[in-house]
Protein backbone atom coordinates (compact mmCIF):
# COMPACT_ATOMS: atom_id res chain seq x y z
CA UNK A 1 0.00 0.00 0.00
CA UNK A 2 1.26 3.75 -0.93
CA UNK A 3 2.87 5.40 2.12
CA UNK A 4 0.39 7.74 3.63
CA UNK A 5 2.43 10.60 5.83
CA UNK A 6 0.96 12.02 8.96
CA UNK A 7 0.92 15.89 9.84
CA UNK A 8 0.47 17.67 13.38
CA UNK A 9 -3.28 19.21 12.66
CA UNK A 10 -4.44 22.08 14.47
CA UNK A 11 -7.66 23.67 13.40
CA UNK A 12 -8.86 26.17 15.74
CA UNK A 13 -11.64 26.20 14.81
CA UNK A 14 -12.90 23.62 12.17
CA UNK A 15 -16.26 23.98 10.76
CA UNK A 16 -18.93 21.28 10.34
CA UNK A 17 -22.07 22.19 9.08
CA UNK A 18 -25.29 19.38 10.11
CA UNK A 19 -28.93 19.69 9.49
CA UNK A 20 -30.73 21.50 12.66
CA UNK A 21 -33.21 18.42 13.26
CA UNK A 22 -30.49 16.60 15.28
CA UNK A 23 -30.50 17.71 18.77
CA UNK A 24 -27.13 17.58 20.49
CA UNK A 25 -27.44 14.40 22.89
CA UNK A 26 -27.68 15.26 26.53
CA UNK A 27 -26.37 11.99 27.61
CA UNK A 28 -22.49 12.54 26.16
CA UNK A 29 -23.05 16.05 28.08
CA UNK A 30 -23.80 15.07 31.29
CA UNK A 31 -22.60 11.85 31.82
CA UNK A 32 -19.60 11.82 34.50
CA UNK A 33 -19.35 7.93 35.05
CA UNK A 34 -16.41 5.84 34.22
CA UNK A 35 -16.13 5.45 30.16
CA UNK A 36 -16.17 1.36 30.66
CA UNK A 37 -19.73 2.04 31.70
CA UNK A 38 -21.50 3.64 29.57
CA UNK A 39 -23.24 0.68 28.32
CA UNK A 40 -24.76 -0.43 31.88
CA UNK A 41 -25.94 3.13 32.24
CA UNK A 42 -27.15 3.75 28.61
CA UNK A 43 -28.98 0.29 29.16
CA UNK A 44 -30.99 2.15 32.83
CA UNK A 45 -32.06 4.98 30.65
CA UNK A 46 -33.68 2.56 28.10
CA UNK A 47 -35.40 0.87 30.83
CA UNK A 48 -37.49 4.34 31.39
CA UNK A 49 -37.53 5.38 28.01
CA UNK A 50 -37.24 2.47 25.17
CA UNK A 51 -37.13 4.94 22.09
CA UNK A 52 -33.84 7.12 24.28
CA UNK A 53 -31.02 6.63 21.74
CA UNK A 54 -27.08 7.03 21.29
CA UNK A 55 -26.28 4.99 18.91
CA UNK A 56 -23.70 2.36 19.17
CA UNK A 57 -21.26 2.68 21.13
CA UNK A 58 -19.17 -0.40 20.94
CA UNK A 59 -17.34 1.76 17.94
CA UNK A 60 -15.95 4.08 20.99
CA UNK A 61 -12.73 2.88 22.54
CA UNK A 62 -12.28 4.31 26.10
CA UNK A 63 -9.90 6.86 25.16
CA UNK A 64 -12.66 8.84 22.73
CA UNK A 65 -15.41 8.16 25.41
CA UNK A 66 -15.37 12.37 25.98
CA UNK A 67 -17.92 13.63 28.00
CA UNK A 68 -19.26 17.74 29.36
CA UNK A 69 -19.62 20.54 27.31
CA UNK A 70 -19.89 20.26 23.68
CA UNK A 71 -19.38 16.34 23.77
CA UNK A 72 -23.13 15.78 22.50
CA UNK A 73 -22.33 17.29 19.50
CA UNK A 74 -19.07 15.60 18.84
CA UNK A 75 -19.68 11.53 19.63
CA UNK A 76 -22.89 11.32 17.36
CA UNK A 77 -20.60 11.11 14.31
CA UNK A 78 -19.04 8.10 15.99
CA UNK A 79 -21.97 6.22 17.33
CA UNK A 80 -24.50 6.61 14.21
CA UNK A 81 -22.69 5.01 11.25
CA UNK A 82 -24.38 5.81 7.66
CA UNK A 83 -25.41 2.41 6.00
CA UNK A 84 -24.06 2.88 3.13
CA UNK A 85 -20.79 4.85 4.27
CA UNK A 86 -18.96 7.91 3.34
CA UNK A 87 -16.05 8.51 1.79
CA UNK A 88 -13.89 7.87 4.78
CA UNK A 89 -16.30 5.51 6.96
CA UNK A 90 -18.44 2.80 6.25
CA UNK A 91 -21.41 0.70 8.03
CA UNK A 92 -19.43 -0.17 11.15
CA UNK A 93 -17.92 3.65 11.80
CA UNK A 94 -18.34 6.82 11.63
CA UNK A 95 -16.40 10.08 10.72
CA UNK A 96 -16.62 13.55 12.13
CA UNK A 97 -16.16 15.80 8.87
CA UNK A 98 -15.11 18.97 9.45
CA UNK A 99 -13.55 22.11 7.04
CA UNK A 100 -10.77 24.81 7.63
CA UNK A 101 -13.16 27.36 6.73
CA UNK A 102 -16.60 28.31 6.34
CA UNK A 103 -16.94 28.23 2.42
CA UNK A 104 -15.62 24.50 2.27
CA UNK A 105 -17.53 23.40 5.06
CA UNK A 106 -20.83 24.93 2.71
CA UNK A 107 -19.04 23.94 -0.72
CA UNK A 108 -19.28 20.12 0.80
CA UNK A 109 -22.67 20.10 2.14
CA UNK A 110 -24.45 21.79 -0.05
CA UNK A 111 -23.37 19.21 -2.45
CA UNK A 112 -24.87 16.40 -0.08
CA UNK A 113 -28.26 18.01 0.85
CA UNK A 114 -28.56 18.25 -3.04
CA UNK A 115 -28.32 14.95 -4.17
CA UNK A 116 -31.06 14.27 -1.42
CA UNK A 117 -33.29 17.02 -2.42
CA UNK A 118 -33.30 15.83 -5.79
CA UNK A 119 -33.61 11.71 -4.85
CA UNK A 120 -36.80 12.86 -3.33
CA UNK A 121 -38.33 15.58 -5.27
CA UNK A 122 -38.86 18.36 -2.88
CA UNK A 123 -40.49 21.10 -3.24
CA UNK A 124 -38.61 24.56 -3.79
CA UNK A 125 -37.99 25.83 0.38
CA UNK A 126 -35.02 27.07 2.63
CA UNK A 127 -33.46 24.31 4.30
CA UNK A 128 -31.94 25.29 8.31
CA UNK A 129 -28.74 24.22 9.04
CA UNK A 130 -26.56 24.42 11.93
CA UNK A 131 -22.51 25.57 12.12
CA UNK A 132 -20.58 23.44 14.80
CA UNK A 133 -17.00 24.98 15.61
CA UNK A 134 -14.56 22.86 17.28
CA UNK A 135 -10.92 22.61 18.05
CA UNK A 136 -8.64 19.70 16.16
CA UNK A 137 -5.59 18.84 17.55
CA UNK A 138 -3.39 15.56 16.63
CA UNK A 139 -1.56 13.93 14.14
CA UNK A 140 -3.63 11.87 11.76
CA UNK A 141 -2.83 11.02 7.64
CA UNK A 142 -2.39 13.68 5.25
CA UNK A 143 -3.73 13.37 1.63
CA UNK A 144 -3.53 16.86 0.39
CA UNK A 145 -0.66 16.61 -1.14
CA UNK A 146 -1.32 12.93 -2.88
CA UNK A 147 -4.60 14.21 -5.10
CA UNK A 148 -2.60 12.75 -8.77
CA UNK A 149 -1.37 9.75 -6.91
CA UNK A 150 -4.91 8.67 -4.76
CA UNK A 151 -7.00 9.81 -7.75
CA UNK A 152 -9.64 6.70 -7.12
CA UNK A 153 -9.53 8.14 -3.46
CA UNK A 154 -10.64 11.59 -4.69
CA UNK A 155 -13.05 10.06 -6.66
CA UNK A 156 -16.20 12.38 -6.60
CA UNK A 157 -18.84 9.70 -6.79
CA UNK A 158 -16.90 6.31 -6.06
CA UNK A 159 -16.18 5.94 -2.49
CA UNK A 160 -14.94 2.57 -2.61
CA UNK A 161 -11.35 3.15 -2.89
CA UNK A 162 -11.54 5.79 -0.42
CA UNK A 163 -13.07 3.56 1.76
CA UNK A 164 -10.67 0.94 2.08
CA UNK A 165 -8.13 4.03 2.52
CA UNK A 166 -9.74 4.59 5.68
CA UNK A 167 -10.41 1.29 6.76
CA UNK A 168 -6.77 0.14 6.80
CA UNK A 169 -5.96 3.33 8.09
CA UNK A 170 -7.92 3.34 11.26
CA UNK A 171 -7.42 -0.35 12.03
CA UNK A 172 -3.77 0.41 11.88
CA UNK A 173 -4.60 3.08 14.77
CA UNK A 174 -5.12 6.26 12.52
CA UNK A 175 -6.79 9.46 14.30
CA UNK A 176 -8.04 10.33 11.13
CA UNK A 177 -7.17 11.97 7.91
CA UNK A 178 -6.83 15.74 6.45
CA UNK A 179 -7.29 15.63 2.49
CA UNK A 180 -8.74 18.78 -0.50
CA UNK A 181 -11.62 19.30 -0.53
CA UNK A 182 -13.24 17.69 -3.43
CA UNK A 183 -16.49 19.87 -3.65
CA UNK A 184 -14.22 23.32 -3.20
CA UNK A 185 -10.59 22.42 -5.15
CA UNK A 186 -8.10 23.18 -5.09
CA UNK A 187 -8.00 25.27 -1.97
CA UNK A 188 -10.74 23.95 0.51
CA UNK A 189 -9.10 21.80 3.02
CA UNK A 190 -11.23 18.83 4.98
CA UNK A 191 -10.86 16.28 7.73
CA UNK A 192 -12.03 12.88 8.16
CA UNK A 193 -11.77 12.25 12.03
CA UNK A 194 -12.50 8.71 13.57
CA UNK A 195 -11.49 9.13 16.72
CA UNK A 196 -12.95 11.90 18.87
CA UNK A 197 -9.96 12.27 21.73
CA UNK A 198 -8.37 15.27 18.87
CA UNK A 199 -11.84 16.87 18.97
CA UNK A 200 -12.59 19.41 21.27
CA UNK A 201 -15.04 22.70 22.42
CA UNK A 202 -17.59 21.69 20.60
CA UNK A 203 -20.26 24.41 20.14
CA UNK A 204 -22.96 26.08 18.17
CA UNK A 205 -21.79 29.08 16.62
CA UNK A 206 -25.38 29.96 14.33
CA UNK A 207 -27.80 28.92 11.65
CA UNK A 208 -27.36 29.12 8.10
CA UNK A 209 -29.90 28.40 5.58
CA UNK A 210 -29.87 27.09 2.02
CA UNK A 211 -32.23 27.97 -0.29
CA UNK A 212 -33.24 25.17 -2.68
CA UNK A 213 -35.42 26.15 -5.79
CA UNK A 214 -36.66 22.72 -6.86
CA UNK A 215 -33.69 21.60 -8.83
CA UNK A 216 -30.73 23.15 -6.99
CA UNK A 217 -29.51 25.56 -4.07
CA UNK A 218 -28.74 28.84 -5.02
CA UNK A 219 -27.47 30.30 -2.60
CA UNK A 220 -27.31 30.66 1.41
CA UNK A 221 -28.16 33.34 4.24
CA UNK A 222 -26.80 33.65 7.38
CA UNK A 223 -29.41 34.28 10.51
CA UNK A 224 -27.07 35.53 12.79
CA UNK A 225 -28.84 39.13 13.12
CA UNK A 226 -30.76 37.09 15.91
CA UNK A 227 -31.81 39.57 18.60
CA UNK A 228 -32.68 38.40 22.26
CA UNK A 229 -35.87 39.69 23.51
CA UNK A 230 -34.95 40.96 27.22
Amino acid sequence: MLSIPESNINWTPCFRIIATRYPAINFFETITADPAEWEMLLEVERLTDPTFSVGYLGSLEQEDRISGAGAGRILPSFTFHDPTGTRFSTASYGAYYAALDLKTAIYETVHHRTIFMKATNEPAQDIDQLLILADLQGKLHDIRLMRSALANVYDPSNYSHSQSLASNLRSAGSLGIVYQSVRNSPTGECVAVWRARVLSNAREDRHITYRWNGSKITGYFDKSAYQALL
